[in-house]
């Protein structure tokens, strides 16, 4: 097993780094790298054939048959911890190399507009993951996909599921060419009992809980629909109401 070189200072190149890349998308992109940390996610990485980088390890290096390209570190706990984007992680963390977009080609899809929160974002993900939807569009303002919570909230999902950042008109063009209707979830007199649309063969839209989908997304849509709930019940997360969606997709 290789030896990992042991890092003692926070002025360390690899340190700052890996603090850059935990805090600025901007970074990430023009490094084409992003970071993950935990035993999980490197299992799900190393099982995908995900391409990483380097691993630091908190204390000592963990049992792992690493490729041997990747770089490997280790720091003592209070230095990792001031690297690490985590409370109390117990490590490791790892960098990957940014995919390529992967082909917009797909026969089903899910859909979310400015939903900013990287918990409901990376949970989506690994939702479409489990019900067996491959695609997933990102437009507006919606989390990175590639900041440590998003990917940790994925659960691996980040590995094998084909996301692509797109405008709606983008959104709109894709549904077109793979055949697809584009339907926007709304609480709205328009709106049809989700139950009654055929969506095996759609991309539907969730939009935040505050503010719903953008009336530009709503006027490119084929149709709308809606989750039928209580009386006076309020609208659903977004990260549920996917769940939901998702669930019908599959059905």
């Amino acid at each position: 097993m290789i030896q990992p070189e042991r890092i003692t200072s926070r002025r360390n190149p690899l340190i700052l780094r890996l603090r850059a890349l935990a805090a600025d998308g901007a970074f990430r992109r023009a490094e084409g790298e992003y970071l993950c940390d935990g035993y999980k996610l490197l299992e799900e990485a190393l099982d995908k054939g995900a391409s990483i980088r380097c691993v630091l390890w908190k204390d000592a290096p963990g049992a792992f048959d690493l490729p041997g390209s990747v770089r490997q570190y280790c720091a003592p706990a209070e230095l990792f911890d001031y690297a690490s984007p985590m409370k109390n992680s117990a490590g490791p963390l790892f960098t990957l190399s940014i995919p390529e977009e992967p082909e917009p080609v797909f026969d089903r899809a899910i859909l979310l507009e400015n939903v900013q929160d990287p918990g409901n974002v990376g949970t989506v993900i690994r939702t479409a993951a489990a019900m067996g939807v491959e695609t997933v569009l990102l437009c507006g303002a919606c989390a990175d996909l590639y900041s440590p919570k998003t990917a940790r909230a994925t659960m691996g999902a980040v590995f094998r599921e084909r996301v692509l950042r797109c405008t709606v008109e983008e959104a709109r063009r894709l549904a077109e060419r793979n055949g697809l209707r584009l339907y926007g979830a709304a609480l709205s007199d328009r709106a049809a009992d989700i139950r009654t649309l055929p969506l095996k063969n759609a991309v539907v839209a969730i939009g935040s809980e505050g503010r719903g989908l953008s009336e530009e997304l709503l006027r490119l849509c084929d149709g709308e629909l809606i989750i039928p709930m209580s009386p006076g019940s309020e609208s659903l997360n977004a990260a549920v109401a996917a769940a939901v969606v998702l669930w019908e997709m599959a059905r």
